[in-house]
């Protein structure tokens, strides 16, 4: 079976508490060349049959160890975000449920950082373009 749709890639913006945030995890990757040293919101492609949810939980679990309750999803205009002809993605406020997050083959640098600051390091530019609707919104949520 063969789409032409664009493949479905999914984010966690994983805060220190789903009910008043004052932190946002961030990761830098590793790779592929094109990408190291920018960072991101963790996750990765869904597999088919598996729910954006499903995926998120996985991949956080596959990248940096921990498992996350997943939260609201990041609103966006058309659905998705935009990353590229091929692919757009879903993003969702998460916390870690248990474990701890560490960095495996994928990131060589994890952080903290609070809301405010997110403009302050340099995002793939698929996460950079969620930056702003992140902070309006967390700043909503914590009014």
């Amino acid at each position: 079976m063969h789409s032409d749709a664009p493949r479905l890639v999914v984010g966690a913006i994983i805060v220190d508490d789903l009910e008043q945030p004052t932190r946002v995890f961030a990761a830098r990757r590793t790779g592929p060349a094109a990408l190291a040293g920018l960072w991101e919101f963790p996750g990765g492609k869904t597999e088919e049959g598996e729910t954006p949810e499903a995926a998120l939980v996985r991949e956080i679990h596959e990248e940096l160890g921990a498992t996350i309750s997943v939260g609201p999803e990041l609103p966006h205009i058309s659905g998705a975000w935009p990353i590229s002809e091929n692919y757009e993605m879903r993003l969702y406020f998460a916390a870690v449920a248990y474990g701890e997050l560490v960095s495996g083959d994928s990131h060589d640098k994890l952080c903290w950082i609070a809301p405010s600051d997110l403009g302050s390091i340099t995002w793939l530019p698929s996460d950079a373009g969620a930056i702003e609707t992140i902070q309006e919104l967390i700043s909503a949520w914590t009014a």
